[in-house]
């Protein structure tokens, strides 16, 4: 406990230093990992609902114009086909940061609360360990939203599909919650960013502003359908797991989608302090 405590303390003096707007990570050459090359979907791994493990049906995931684009031209009808593309390794404690746009209109069917909605999830399950029918891996969710050009509508959410996080020293057990980020309209661009140490603390990120924080993220609780029960084991610390991104049916671009893992530096804050200090 004192070193989970001392871990979460470090957290909450190095946010300011981490959160402060940065460049791609290039003054460290080797260190940021990019997970999108920008060319292609090597690295990467399709599930769709009621389709197999790398069925990229009508493909929805695709490189074009050097992002990584998810589109619905070859949907006749979304039909709750959502769908993630994890990349291969999972990680336990590390920076992702996630550059996307919304664009273009929602694909024909696509559920209400779906219109500019999108996602990164964290610390998921393995996409091999999902049942043909399942909607969303088990996982911990940024969820990205789009404004409709008038009301306020936050970004960088959390949703928790068969998880639970501790808020405010209390389990939360509610679906979802919002950030404090101010609402982006139209297509324009924007940086979230994740910080993610293991199974104590997370942390989410705006254009350089953190929006949430939470705690030991955990397996329990529901939104996730046709799950297999011998994943999901309510109650246990998830300290790892695979990225995916989403397609809920509205499209999405990402142009950069980079990690610095911090798994190396987790047991020993000086040097974790150091190196986040670095990624200014």
């Amino acid at each position: 406990m004192k070193k989970l405590f001392s871990l979460y303390l470090l957290a909450g003096m190095l946010w300011a230093c981490a959160g402060s707007p940065s460049g791609t990570g290039s003054d460290q050459p080797g260190e940021w990992i990019q997970l999108f090359n920008g060319k292609d979907l090597e690295d990467w791994k399709v599930k769709i609902a009621r389709h197999e493990l790398h069925d990229n049906f009508a493909n929805t995931f695709r490189v074009e114009e050097g992002l990584l684009k998810v589109r619905y031209d070859g949907y006749e009808d979304f039909d709750r086909k959502y769908g993630h593309i994890f990349y291969k390794d999972p990680y336990s404690a590390y920076v992702l940061k996630v550059e996307y746009r919304f664009v273009g209109e929602q694909a024909p069917g696509g559920e209400g609360w779906a219109v500019r909605n999108s996602g990164a999830m964290l610390h998921g399950q393995s996409p091999e360990s999902m049942l043909k029918d399942q909607d969303f891996p088990i996982s911990i969710e940024g969820q990205f939203l789009g404004g409709d050009g008038t009301q306020k509508r936050s970004t960088n959410n959390l949703c928790t599909p068969g998880t639970h996080v501790v808020m405010d020293g209390e389990l939360f057990t509610p679906h979802c919650v919002n950030s404090s980020s101010k609402t982006y309209h139209g297509e324009q661009w924007v940086t979230a960013r994740f910080i993610v140490l293991a199974d104590s603390v997370v942390h989410h990120l705006v254009e350089g502003d953190t929006v949430l924080t939470y705690y030991q993220p955990q397996i329990g609780g529901g939104n996730v359908s046709n799950h297999d029960p011998e994943v999901k084991k309510d109650g246990q610390l998830i300290k790892e797991g695979y990225i995916s991104l989403q397609s809920e049916s509205h499209p999405i671009d990402f142009r950069k989608v980079e990690l610095f893992d911090l798994e190396p530096h987790l047991d020993d804050p000086e040097k974790l302090q150091e190196v986040l200090k670095n990624l200014e």
